[in-house]
């Protein structure tokens, strides 16, 4: 038995070396809170972009140390601890992090968990007969009533919000609903990337406030553009109004006469003759 072990142990090593050889990165993950239904799901939604394997870290380390050819992998071992499942791709690790965040699942809550949005029970009927239940829910704050033979939330209410612990007795309450008060996915823990090792930390990306750097770069630029006059296409037709106006304003405050300015000209003419006459009649 012992030697059918060895030799299974052997096979999924070399499995693990051929898979670091096929693709570009290997991302590792933490299982800790990953159950096991959730898995599936996550292994569906990513099997266009990433293989997951869940192998033991002693495994891991044998299939890196053959793995001569790939610059810096062994610095991976120091990052391998605990329960994890192995990510091969061939993606961006950014990308594969923004996936990851993306295919996170609800679930329902567990003691000790957070809660990963505020968390509100709708009012109406729970479906529930009458019974022990009613102090359950009174004990979290929920407001209830009996009617038709159903205990019924009377209002909408907010037990947790973002980022409260789930207590044992509203995990229990929760659980009765039906509420998924977590969410469930993979993050992170580092990532191999053709030589460079990218922590958890490093991985994380803030998107709107990059947007939000973009969109005010780009607002600077155009406008140190306009203010130095330097064509763009971006900019060209500001630029044109803009150069029309200023020559438009020099030709009126220098009463040069052409076919855009001449009628202003005499508008102008004529105002400054009106109010020349009313200032002659008050001195006379």
């Amino acid at each position: 038995m012992s030697r059918q072990i060895a030799l299974e142990k052997t096979q999924e090593v070399e499995e693990i070396r051929n898979l670091l050889q096929q693709y570009r990165a290997l991302g590792v993950a933490g299982l800790e809170k990953v159950r096991a239904s959730q898995l599936q799901e996550l292994k569906r939604k990513l099997e266009n972009n990433a293989l997951l394997r869940v192998v033991k870290n002693t495994l891991i380390r044998r299939a890196i140390n053959q793995c001569k050819d790939k610059p810096e992998l062994e610095k991976l071992n120091d990052h391998l601890s605990g329960s994890n499942i192995l990510l091969f791709t061939n993606l961006n690790p950014f990308t594969l992090t923004l996936l990851l965040k993306k295919s996170r699942v609800k679930a329902i809550a567990r003691a000790g968990d957070t809660a990963s949005e505020d968390v509100i029970v709708p009012a109406g009927n729970t479906g529930l007969p009458p019974g022990p239940v009613i102090s359950l829910l009174t004990a979290v704050g929920l407001p209830s009533r009996i009617e038709a033979g159903s205990v019924w939330v009377s209002r909408d209410t907010l037990v947790a919000k973002k980022g409260d612990p789930i207590d044992t007795r509203l995990a229990g309450v929760l659980s009765k609903l039906g509420i998924k008060a977590v969410e469930i996915g993979l993050s992170l823990r580092t990532v191999y990337d053709d030589g460079l090792i990218i922590t958890g930390d490093q991985l994380q990306l803030d998107l709107e406030g990059t947007q939000k750097e973009f969109v005010q770069a780009n607002f600077s630029a155009f406008n140190l553009s306009v203010n130095a006059a330097y064509p763009l296409p971006e900019n060209i037709d500001l630029l044109l109004r803009k150069a029309h106006q200023e020559a438009y304003s020099l030709a009126l405050n220098e009463a040069i006469p052409n076919k855009q300015t001449i009628v202003d000209l005499i508008r102008k003419a004529h105002t400054e003759m009106s109010s020349l006459h009313v200032r002659l009649k008050e001195t006379k």
